[in-house]
Order: structure tokens, then C-alpha cells, then sequence
């Protein structure tokens, strides 16, 4: 992806004002979105939306209140692509007026506003609000997983252009993003998202499709862990959201929890489970910002390391406790390394209750699916003479790589197992310091490469748009 300073945008070619860009970046937990050239996105919001009698409803302070019959959905599947377009085209337009542009209507009908006479205010306002068009004195950068198919490549430009009136457009893959957030224009990216990993190959710029890994071990895979953990634990622990109950009394720990029920009226109708499920993951998270660990020992937490057991010696280590929002709160010992540690080994999977949706959605995981495994089935993909570059470049971000007790845990065991699965080669291991760059280094890469000078060469333009077609995203957005 050279850029040359010195050519000449073509008749063709964007040649607008950058600095009014946005880059669009959505994920399965969030969709952040912003102005190019600045550090962090100024809208972030849940891309789960709620459904109220087919009523949807957008933001985050939205979907948390527990109305008649809500129920939580997501405008994304559980491999990162758009299922529902109607829903995410409102969804990010949503993102894009509210935080950004603000409402506005179609330059062509602003004229007739100032001659209420020649066109009334009420149809001015009836019109504008059916033909808005939120960017059209912005172009659009939109970020894309390596696995996006051509339909919804697609369907992404045909809505940039056709819905929210783009001047131009541009689709980035996520794991060349990362690398460019990182200043590497060789990197192995490790993107350890909410609903999936993916392990994408950098090279010059470019994503090598034929090393692009993926597995669902990620963020909602480690959720399903803590559940399967507590389900098993003695007493089993139930999480109790908030809104079902007034008050609680404080209790000692490890005794049952002591609350108020909150009482419906009859007419009532109580929320959805899948709306108790979305609180629920709440407190989820918290719990492994607080308390899960990944194994950092000298091997494997279920070895043996010179006749130590490494799960016995976990059990040596500080306990962390945690308090659930009913009041229930306990220590938890071996058991936080235990529920990342299938992220490392297979063979610490925790299965959940036989008759749960976690086990239909989280079935036992295989070798191949484990971190270490995906990086070097990423890397024998690629050519033999750039695996040392890339190994020596591996860059881990994701919010899921650091919802851990300890900032780097996952990291250091990653360049541990890495090691130890490749002894003969460098192997090194960056990532992001700071949060907000390591949970949105997508967007920090698409905000730094849309408010260079020189993109010119790379936007879409409307006339190209419009001379080539949908299609046009296939060649040009490699």
C-alpha cells in the first residue's frame, strides 16, 4: 500500500478536504466512530440494539433499562459479519448524527427553507427528515474483518454512496489497520476481539489472505468459561442483574446472597431472557477485568514442571475476590487460570451444563483452535522467506487480550508457549500500551492512514462509484 507524495489526484479521484473523514469501525461488542486524524473515536456504541415490540432502539443508556418485552440483539453474527443490513445501516448512521455530523438535511433541499412561502417549513422537515443524507460533506473510512465476504463488501459502499450521500469511500481489513496503528508495515496481527480471533499475516501493507486465521476463542468464549466455572462451583453461583431485585443485605463470604426481589405488576411483561443475558455480561466483564489471570509459569497450568504440579502451585498463589451484584462474594483461587487457560491448551475447557446454550454454542475446542496453534498455522501458510519478519513482528490487540488481573498475561504466556513451539527462531511480541489503543487499534490505524495527504490515490470516488459499480470495492479495497 505505497503512497506516492508527488502524483496528482486524477479527474477521477478524491481530491476533497481529509480532515473531515470518518472512520467508521464496527465490532461485534462495539462500533466506534470518528473523525480521521484524531487519537480516539468520539462515538462509541454498543452494536447490540434492543428490540421493543419491533421498535429498535440505539445507546448504550437505551438498551440498559429494563422495559416491557425488550429483547437484545445484535446487527452482527458470531463471526464478525453484518447479518442485518436495514438495522446496522440505522445503527451507525445513528453513531455517525448523534456524536458527529448532527441531523441535517440534503444540500438540495436547504434553499427552499429560507422561502416558506414557495415551499413550506412542515414539508421542508417532513422531506428532510425522509432523504437525509448524514455524510455528504464527508468521506467515509470503514474497516472490515478479514473474513467479510463480497456481498457485504459490497452492500457496505452501495450504503456509504447511495443512503449517507459519501463523497467517497474506503474499506479497510481490520489486521492491516492494527499493523498500521502499530507503525508496522510487516506484522503478524493477534486480534483477540469479542466474538472471534483472528490471526491476520501483514506484508507490505497488504493482508496475505492465504495465512488469515480465525477461531472462537475470544471475549464471549472466555464468558462462557466463567459460566461453565461458576455452574460448577460449590455452592453453584448464579448471577442476579440488578434490576431484578430492590435492595440486598450485606452477607459473609460465601454465604447466600440476602436480596429484595423487585415485584413486577401483574400487567407487566418482564423483559427477555436475551435482555438477562446482556446484563449478565456486565458483571462478566468486570469479573475478568478483576480476577482472571492467564498462567504465567514456567509450563502449562495442567504439567508437571520438574515434579511441581502447576495447577497445585497456582492454588499458592493470592486469591482474588470478587462480589456479584446481588452481594454474593467469594475468593477465587486456581480456578481464574483455569478459564483462560483453554485460550493456551485444549484441554482445560470447562464444559458448561449439558442442557445450557453455551454448550450448543461452545462445544469442547480443538488443538488447532488454541492462540499458539493459529500463529504458527498463520505463519507455515505464508511464504518461507517472510516467516522471520512476521514472527519477529507479532502484535496482539483486541479488548479481549487485556480483560485479564494482569495487563500483560496473555501476552507473556503467547511469547512463552511461542517459544517454546519454535525455539530456533526471534521471536518478538509488541502491543499497545496504551487501553484505548490496544481495544481500538482498528480505528487508530484507519484514523491515521485517511488523514494522510497523499489517500488521495486511494479513496473510491462517487464518479468511479458510479462508473464501475458496487463492484468496484473488489478491486480497488484489496
Amino acid at each position: 500500500m505505497a503512497l506516492s507524495n508527488t502524483k496528482e489526484p486524477s479527474a477521477a479521484e478524491y481530491a476533497g478536504d481529509e480532515v473531515s473523514a470518518i472512520v467508521l469501525d464496527p465490532g461485534y461488542n462495539t462500533t466506534r466512530a470518528g473523525f480521521a486524524g484524531e487519537d480516539t473515536p468520539k462515538s462509541i456504541l454498543p452494536t447490540y440494539y434492543a428490540d421493543v415490540d419491533g421498535k429498535h432502539i440505539f445507546g448504550d443508556h437505551f438498551i440498559d433499562s429494563p422495559r416491557a418485552n425488550i429483547a437484545i440483539e445484535n446487527v452482527m453474527n458470531r463471526e464478525g459479519i453484518v447479518q442485518d443490513w436495514d438495522t446496522a445501516e440505522r445503527l451507525f448512521k445513528y453513531s455517525f448524527v448523534s456524536n458527529l455530523t448532527g441531523a441535517r438535511p440534503r444540500k438540495e433541499l436547504i434553499p427552499y427553507s429560507a422561502n416558506e412561502a414557495h415551499y413550506p417549513t412542515r414539508n421542508i422537515q417532513n422531506e428532510a427528515e425522509e432523504t437525509e443524507r448524514c455524510l455528504e460533506d464527508n468521506p467515509l473510512f470503514m474497516t472490515e474483518p478479514p473474513n467479510n465476504p463480497t456481498k457485504a463488501r459490497e452492500k457496505a459502499i452501495e450504503i456509504a454512496f447511495e443512503q449517507w450521500g459519501t463523497p467517497a469511500f474506503y474499506l479497510g481489513r481490520t489486521g492491516v489497520m492494527s499493523a498500521f496503528a502499530a507503525g508496522k508495515s510487516i506484522a503478524l496481527v493477534v486480534d483477540i476481539g469479542a466474538s472471534q480471533t483472528c490471526v491476520t499475516p501483514v506484508y507490505d501493507g497488504i493482508m496475505l489472505k492465504k495465512g488469515a486465521v480465525r477461531s472462537p476463542l475470544a471475549g464471549n468464549y472466555i464468558s462462557s468459561q466463567i459460566r461453565a466455572s461458576l455452574a460448577s462451583n460449590q455452592p453453584p453461583i448464579t448471577i442476579t442483574p440488578r434490576y431484578l431485585f430492590k435492595n440486598r443485605s450485606r452477607v459473609e463470604a460465601g454465604e447466600p446472597a440476602s436480596i429484595v426481589p423487585n415485584i413486577m405488576p401483574p400487567e407487566f411483561r418482564m423483559p427477555q431472557p436475551s435482555f438477562r443475558a446482556y446484563q449478565e455480561e456486565s458483571t462478566l466483564k468486570e469479573f475478568k477485568e478483576t480476577v482472571l489471570e492467564a498462567w504465567t509459569g514456567p509450563s502449562g497450568l495442567l504439567t508437571t514442571y520438574n515434579g511441581i504440579n502447576q495447577e497445585e502451585l497456582a492454588k499458592t498463589h493470592s486469591p482474588r475476590h470478587f462480589e456479584f451484584p446481588d452481594g454474593y462474594h467469594q475468593d477465587f483461587s486456581s480456578e481464574r487460570y483455569r478459564i483462560v487457560e483453554s485460550l493456551f491448551d485444549h484441554r482445560a475447557y470447562i464444559p458448561p451444563p449439558p442442557d445450557s446454550e453455551d454448550a450448543a454454542l461452545y462445544p469442547a475446542p480443538t488443538a488447532e483452535q488454541t492462540l499458539p496453534a493459529m500463529i504458527k498455522q498463520a505463519v507455515n501458510a505464508c511464504d518461507v522467506d517472510i516467516r522471520p519478519h512476521l514472527l519477529s513482528s507479532i502484535v496482539v490487540v483486541g479488548g479481549a487480550s487485556l480483560l485479564t488481573a494482569s495487563y500483560n498475561s496473555i501476552v507473556t504466556r503467547l511469547d512463552s508457549e511461542l517459544n517454546r513451539m519454535i525455539p530456533s527462531t526471534r521471536i518478538r511480541i509488541t502491543s499497545p500500551g496504551n487501553v484505548y489503543e490496544r481495544v481500538f487499534s482498528s480505528w487508530v490505524g484507519g484514523s491515521i492512514l485517511a488523514s494522510l495527504g497523499t489517500f488521495h490515490q486511494l479513496w473510491i470516488s462517487r464518479k468511479e462509484y458510479t462508473e464501475g459499480g458496487a463492484g468496484i470495492v473488489e478491486k480497488r479495497c484489496k
